[in-house]
């Protein structure tokens, strides 16, 4: 067996977690994969994998090993799929990675779109509140909020969204609403730590920068959580305008203190520069650039 093949084979295991799992998926017998492990761990003088009569895990020195293999295999079927032409029919498997709540409303959707349209494609989502390297992490499509200082990725703006404070008709019948960021300091906050992780809010006026230090008599680590409890009269939030989108536009929430709004935040579609030659990244950036530029709630 090739170097490549005990690569495949590898990797393989390493996703399943089993011999047994890997060689189904394989088409192979499990002697065979368990067999091509071993030549492996000869060929390299490592130990890749932890072996125990229930499960299988990859040890330091192997996650580091299927990191870098993961991005090799990716390159040669990068290299094929140019090789293949430019109007080649996408196949095979595509990774994405956006933020939480951005990939669940706006993201995925596309990924069924792109996935209906092209069948021999299969996608993988990781969708996390962090700044994920695309290149260390092995994957082909991100979606990141906020400037960009990576300047190895190819970076396609589609949009933008703004940091909004609102409260609920209910909260505001009842407490006046706010006319000047001062005045947050006589209403009871409740503070989303992803968007609003430090107690100082800044809001901008003209050239004037007004940083006001809110005492939140809740902090909640999920969005959901902050709206649910917010559209039900408890309280002010800031939140992302995306987030929000739904709710003001059905009036279960009302942007408070717009005049004070910060600059609003880009939204970047990205790729590593070389990619966008593969069939399968050039069809998705296009189909998800193409939707996220015709949504009004991210203009």
């Amino acid at each position: 067996m090739g170097r490549l093949q005990l690569m495949e084979v590898f990797v393989a295991v390493a996703e399943a977690e089993s011999f047994s799992a890997a060689a189904r998926n394989l088409g192979m017998s499990p002697p065979a994969v368990t067999r091509a492990i071993a030549a492996l761990e000869e060929k390299l003088n490592v130990k890749l994998l932890n072996r125990t009569t229930r499960s299988v895990r990859v040890t330091d020195a192997g996650q580091v090993y299927l990191d870098a293999v993961r991005r090799i295999l990716n390159e040669i079927n990068e290299a094929d799929e140019n090789v293949a032409g430019v109007h080649a029919e996408p196949r095979g498997r595509l990774s994405v990675t956006a933020p939480v709540q951005f990939g669940q409303l706006y993201v995925t959707p596309a990924i069924i779109e792109y996935l209906q349209r092209y069948p021999g494609m299969e996608v993988s989502a990781l969708f996390l509140d962090r700044v994920v390297n695309l290149q260390e992490e092995g994957l082909d499509v991100g979606i990141r909020i906020g400037e960009l200082p990576d300047s190895s990725m190819k970076a396609i703006r589609v949009g933008q969204v703004r940091k909004v404070v609102c409260a609920s008709p209910e909260y505001l019948a009842k407490n006046p609403a706010p006319q000047i960021p001062a005045e947050l300091a006589q209403h009871l906050i409740v503070s989303a730590t992803s968007v609003t992780p430090t107690r100082e809010w800044k809001f901008h006026r003209g050239t004037a920068t007004n940083t006001v230090r809110v005492k939140p008599r809740l902090s909640v680590s999920s969005i959901e959580v902050a709206l649910e409890t917010v559209s039900k009269g408890f309280g002010i939030t800031r939140l992302m305008s995306y987030q929000v989108a739904h709710y003001l536009s059905t009036g279960k929430l009302i942007a408070l203190l717009t005049k004070y709004e910060p600059p609003p935040l880009p939204i970047h579609v990205l790729h590593l520069k070389g990619r966008y030659a593969s069939a399968k990244v050039r069809t998705f950036v296009d189909l998800v650039t193409s939707n996220l530029r015709a949504n009004h709630f991210l203009s």
